[in-house]
């Protein structure tokens, strides 16, 4: 790995991740199917890590409210929140086979095959190559990875100009719509990459999977797409848990479902996966933060949306306290959790110089969001978005509270009466009602919800006019409607309020559990010095899925109660420990398979323990060894799990043992 590329062996990682069972194909001996996953020991227990983190991270140290909610969602909540009508991809079809692709992925992995197929010309032709960070040193082109995702990659020489436009493009492709993709694709003749074939014009597909509840079928329901909704539903039971107190958190890990499309590249799009997520309530006149000042000073790798809509992908290191300040990012809070985000990826082993913060283009950016941000990581794939932190308004709130006639909002007792001077809109039942019939609530209400600004421009138009027009959407009556002079008052009135009523903002973190750990298994890969054979994942002990391996130096039956005490104490003691004593392979074998594992730590036992109760402790990416008295070893993996030491710091008190022939064994 380079500062700020991978330079992995894919298929050796693959290979790897199979042979040790971190995850595998869900029903792979009836073939499989795409998108679907299980996760072996190794990947459970690294996953259960990754929660458990985020679980301290968040949820304890933020002191947010955890809860655990219905993967099963009937229909009518989808729809108020918008996923029944929204929640969907662009989709296009090979017009000969008819396998399907996504549209917006499509044109990427055609685009950036072209644009390879450019380097890879230049090469041939010893021509320099630049890009943002500057000239490139090119090496000796590979015909074995001369293919990629957008097909076989020709080497074929592109204009300059036409360069800068693909990479304007791809700097910008979340911003496209389904009008644009259909544009790119045939200006660019982009056809499927496995086949060769055109593509039409690209569709909208809902990702939602479809269910009924019930035996008569009648109840129509879906498998949730996100944990959110759950959450939100809940918000007056919580904020009564929390004794009416604001601003807090509620959060949720669970498991959510998406029909993608077309599943590929592992566990980066699949059907099925983990999602923690975040829901933090805050009053929408004060999205301060009071732990705010606690990151200010921390520096973020920050990709703004102006900055990629000049066809630049290079982000800007930057404090959060600047980025809030200068309005680059919305709001405190906001900030804070970017922050947070952070903090906690580089805790669990993400690479800093592999981590960006992109913030949503306005194409993308949902309607009701205020300001997002993704947690994009770089991997052998490109970057990809692993934690999305959203501003989304009162949007969800409202949208169930007007649904349901449930009031989801805060009653906040003022210390002082507020008085104000507001416009105000009464409607005359007699004939306001009759009049407009179905749609009078809907208009009644939203003449209520309007602001002095627009009530008075309203008033002006009956003055000017004898009528005004009002614009109905999403509701059952959507629609034009007139209004005239006999059918509302229009007036200033004093309002004297003791209690203030509203309805909070959400700040959304919201984590894709299988995405940050495949990142991190890309980024742990690591190949020794000496021999490109011996592969392992460099995992920080706290995420590592075992701790501690035990093992004998040989299968003699004086090692036995040794092994197991140690074993034991180390359990007990909360490190998760493995015995690898079923073997009669070499000891430099056993280490290294254990390396596959990405086990941090090994205490050996061997013939010096029965004489002075003293074992050796091994530490994998080193391979260096200290020997010390089974209970001093045992506390030392204690203390370097759980971070209160460092290995450094374990070498600067402890001689080294000289163990260069056991590891050259394996």
């Amino acid at each position: 790995m380079t500062d700020s590329n991978l330079n992995i062996d894919r298929a050796a990682l693959d290979s790897l991740v199979l042979k040790r069972f971190f995850y595998a194909q869900s029903f792979s001996i009836y073939n499989g199917v795409a998108g679907l996953y299980d996760f072996g020991p190794t990947g459970a227990a690294l996953q259960q890590n990754l929660i458990s983190m985020w679980r301290q991270h968040f949820v304890i140290e933020e002191d947010m409210l955890e809860v655990d909610c219905s993967i099963m969602t009937p229909a009518e909540v989808l729809k108020t929140s918008g996923h029944v009508e929204k929640f969907a991809d662009w989709m296009c079809k090979d017009t000969k086979d008819g396998s399907v692709v996504r549209a917006d992925h499509l044109v990427e992995a055609v685009l950036e095959a072209r644009l390879e197929g450019d380097i890879l010309a230049r090469k041939m032709a010893g021509v320099s190559i630049n890009n943002e960070a500057g000239p490139v040193a090119v090496a000796k082109p590979d015909a074995k990875k001369n293919k990629k995702k957008g097909g076989p990659i020709a080497a074929t020489k592109l204009e300059d100009s036409v360069i800068e436009e693909f990479k304007f493009i791809l700097a910008q492709i979340d911003n496209y719509d389904g009008q644009g993709l259909a544009d790119l694709i045939t200006k660019y003749d982009i056809r499927n990459p496995d086949t060769g074939n055109t593509v039409t014009a690209p569709a909208m597909f809902n990702l939602m999977f479809e269910s009924s509840i019930g035996p008569s079928g009648n109840l129509k329901g879906y498998l949730r797409p996100e944990t959110a909704q759950g959450q939100f539903v809940n918000f007056s039971r919580l904020l009564e848990f929390n004794n009416q107190k604001m601003p807090f958190a509620s959060a949720m890990v669970g498991r959510s479902f998406r029909n993608e499309i077309a599943p590929r590249q592992g566990l980066l799009r699949v059907r099925e996966f983990t999602m923690a997520e975040v829901e933090h309530y805050v009053d929408p006149k004060n999205k301060d933060h009071p732990r705010f000042g606690e990151v200010a000073h921390i520096e973020l790798p920050l990709l703004p949306s102006k900055v990629q809509l000049d066809g630049k992908t290079a982000p800007t290191m930057m404090r959060i306290g600047d980025a809030v300040a200068s309005g680059i990012v919305d709001n405190q809070t906001l900030g804070y959790f970017l922050a947070r985000i952070y903090l906690y990826l580089m805790a669990v082993g993400i690479k800093h110089e592999l981590l960006r913060f992109r913030q949503h283009l306005p194409n993308e950016m949902a309607h009701y969001a205020t300001d997002c941000w993704d947690a994009e990581i770089k991997t052998s794939h490109g970057w990809i978005e692993c934690v999305g932190c959203a501003d989304r308004s009162a949007f969800d709130l409202t949208k169930h509270s007007d649904y349901t006639k449930e009031k989801l909002c805060v009653r906040e007792s003022l210390p002082e009466p507020l008085v104000t001077e507001k416009l105000v809109c009464e409607t005359n039942s007699k004939i306001f009602g009759p009049k407009l019939k179905r749609a009078a609530k809907p208009v009644q209400k939203y003449l209520e919800s309007l602001s002095d600004v627009d009530l008075t421009a309203i008033q002006s138009n009956l003055s000017k006019n004898g009528k005004a027009t009002v614009f109905l959407s999403s509701t059952p009556v959507d629609g034009e409607y007139e209004i005239t002079p006999d059918m509302v008052t229009i007036e200033t009135r004093t309002i004297t309020e003791h209690v203030r009523e509203y309805t909070p903002n959400v700040i959304e973190p919201s984590f894709g559990v299988g995405r940050i750990l495949y990142s991190l298994l890309e980024h742990s890969f690591s190949v020794r010095d000496d021999d490109e054979r011996k592969v392992f994942f460099s995992f920080k002990p706290a995420v590592a899925p075992i701790k501690c391996l035990v093992l004998p130096l040989c299968s003699h039956a004086s090692f036995a109660k040794p092994l197991q005490d140690v074993a034991r104490r180390l359990r007990t003691g909360g490190v998760p420990a493995r015995v690898d004593d079923a073997s009669a392979a070499k000891i430099g074998r056993r280490y290294a398979r254990n390396d596959e594992l990405g086990t941090p730590f090994a205490i050996t036992v061997d013939f010096q323990t029965a004489d002075d109760g003293t074992v050796t402790l091994r530490e994998r990416d080193t391979t260096k060894q200290i020997r010390a008295s089974i209970e001093e070893i045992v506390e030392l993996v204690k203390c370097l799990v759980n971070g209160s030491t460092s290995w450094d710091d374990v070498l600067s008190k402890h001689p080294l043992v000289n163990t260069s022939a056991s590891d050259s064994t394996a």
